[in-house]
């Protein structure tokens, strides 16, 4: 009898144990990123810090990701560079980053410790910093590089990983529904007719193809103008820029040519393409014949840039507002 009464405890005690063990085995997956390596992280996150909020932090926050610190802003949550992209993106009521990591150009491990991440997700340039970070948090690398990832497959990417398919296809399907309806109302059909959207700085530069804006303009049925043998890079430059001379510009007609500033930049309204246009390609409105025939959109990129539904749908209004112009 003794026996029992001492063995029974101990059972019961292994019960606990292997329950635990089988509980938090349950709340974790392993995956593998975009750069190879393995990583076990929470099946669903509940404390996200990002590297890149434009192409991390909007997209996981637009399909309900708790991102709770980001690169870029002050410990107090206070952006740090020229555009705060939540807002710009998903409206003035989403929830932001409540704190930084660091400034600009160099990361806080302790400040990244007191936030209590369970998940960093940065992008493959970060490789070098996943080690380091690692010892706060597992970290994901997200592939966003131009020509390796198109419109918001990397949001569905990150759906996937922090446990949120459901609200990504929800979003989708909005996104679809609000296209169609679109299309419906078009007196022209674009479907086949071709399109370039260039960004406007010290030079003129290809949009890449990671951004809403891309996702939006290809599922209205437009094709990016052929540049096989325009003299542009294909799949080579930054996230979202691949340069692309003003002579060769100059000498493109596509049925859409959609224009716009560098979204660093504070002024990035008509009025200031236009200006940077007359200091990189002076005449430009006398002999490109997308402007002389009303076939160029100008907008501003901040709301466009990011690889989200909420990017594309962005676009979808000011095309529509554009048509109906």
């Amino acid at each position: 009898m003794k026996l029992v009464k001492n063995v029974i405890p101990a059972l019961v005690a292994c019960l606990a144990v292997a329950l635990a063990a089988e509980a938090g085995l349950a709340g974790e997956k392993t995956v593998t990123d975009d750069t190879g390596r393995t990583v076990t992280v929470p099946e669903r996150p509940e404390r996200i810090v990002v590297l890149h909020e434009p192409l991390l932090g909007v997209p996981i926050i637009d399909i309900g990701g708790p991102v709770v610190g980001s690169y870029g802003r002050t410990d107090e949550g206070k952006v740090l560079t020229a555009v705060n992209f939540v807002t710009a993106v998903l409206g003035p009521d989403a929830p932001q980053p409540r704190s930084g990591i660091g400034a600009i150009g160099a990361i806080d491990l302790e400040r990244l410790r007191a936030l209590h991440p369970d998940l960093i997700v940065s992008t493959e340039h970060d490789r070098d910093k996943a080690d380091q970070l690692s010892a706060v948090a597992p970290v994901y690398l997200q592939a966003s590089s131009t020509g390796e990832v198109h419109g918001f497959s990397a949001q569905a990417d990150l759906a996937k990983l922090i446990g949120r398919e459901d609200a990504f296809a929800r979003r989708e399907a909005d996104y679809r529904a609000r296209l169609e309806k679109l299309r419906a109302s078009l007196a022209e059909d674009p479907e086949g007719k071709t399109y370039l959207a260039v960004m406007i700085s010290d030079q003129a530069s290809l949009v890449g193809n990671m951004s809403g804006l891309i996702q939006a303009v290809e599922d209205l049925g437009y094709v990016r103008v052929p540049l096989d043998n325009a003299g542009a890079a294909s799949g080579l430059g930054s996230t979202f820029a691949v340069p692309l001379s003003p002579e060769i510009l100059g000498r493109l007609d596509p049925d859409l040519l959609i224009v716009m500033k560098s979204y660093a930049e504070a002024d990035r309204d008509e009025a200031a393409i236009r200006a940077r246009l007359d200091r990189i390609m002076p005449g430009w409105e006398r002999f490109l014949k997308p402007a002389r025939e009303g076939r160029i959109m100008f907008v501003d990129a901040a709301p466009l840039a990011t690889p989200s539904v909420a990017s594309a749908e962005n676009f979808l209004d000011l095309y529509e507002s554009w048509v109906k112009r």
